[in-house]
């Protein structure tokens, strides 16, 4: 059984600490919408400390304003289902008993699961924890904050903050590009299917759609080894 080994959790924990903040950020924005559509503060609170993904938990929200419970929570998960493939792609890192693999799989959130990730295709399981640890902290204080202060998305506008998540999110992208052929053919792929859905359906079903190029991840790397001779 690996161990949950210190440095890379303390490495983990100094990653996360950039993502947190925009997790943050974003949670406040959850926060004042769940209180304003009615839902209280304990209640997003409770929310966000069990789901802990703000696509889904943004999906839900809208989707019960305009439809029934079973369609917001089908819709929920649906757009949850990159972390399917992400897990396969984690699986092998994993080790110990079922239990044990599942309460580390729960650490699983994107940007996490980049920090982890290490140059022989393996994660680092220790990273992965420390990472998430900050921002799961962060997004359900930022969530009670933004249901306790209620800030309006015109403040959040003009503060530029609506736009902290998804900039940082591009960063991590690109850093993830440059070191991996396979993570430039599924960026450029998944565009590709993003801009092609966008011309028959919303951005949400186009983004949904757009993660099926993550299962290149699932294609082998052959690394060619050529022997020089003298």
């Amino acid at each position: 059984m690996t161990a949950i080994h210190r440095a890379g959790l303390a490495e983990g924990i100094r990653l996360g600490l950039g993502p947190a903040g925009a997790a943050f950020v974003l949670a406040l924005s959850f926060g004042a919408e769940a209180e304003a559509r009615g839902w209280g503060v304990t209640l997003p609170v409770v929310f966000s400390a069990l789901a802990f993904s703000g696509s889904a938990q943004f999906t839900l929200l809208t989707a019960l304003s305009g439809g029934t419970v079973v369609a917001a929570v089908a819709s929920a998960a649906l757009i949850n289902g990159r972390y399917l493939v992400m897990s396969v792609a984690l699986n092998d890192s994993l080790s110990g008993s079922r239990l044990r693999r599942a309460l580390e799989a729960q650490a699983l959130v994107d940007a996490s699961f980049i920090f982890a990730h290490r140059n022989d295709g393996r994660y680092d399981v220790s990273r992965l924890i420390g990472a998430s640890l900050p921002q799961w902290v962060l997004w359900v204080l930022g969530t009670a904050v933004g249901a306790l202060t209620a800030p309006s998305a015109d403040l959040m506008y003009r503060l530029g903050l609506d736009v902290v998540f998804p900039a940082f999110f591009l960063v991590l992208a690109l850093d993830e590009v440059r070191r991996s052929r396979r993570a430039l053919a599924a960026s450029l792929l998944g565009a590709a299917i993003a801009a092609a859905l966008l011309l028959v359906t919303d951005p949400g079903y186009a983004l949904l759609g757009a993660t099926a190029a993550a299962l290149i991840g699932l294609i082998p790397e052959h690394t060619n080894v050529r022997e020089e001779t003298s």
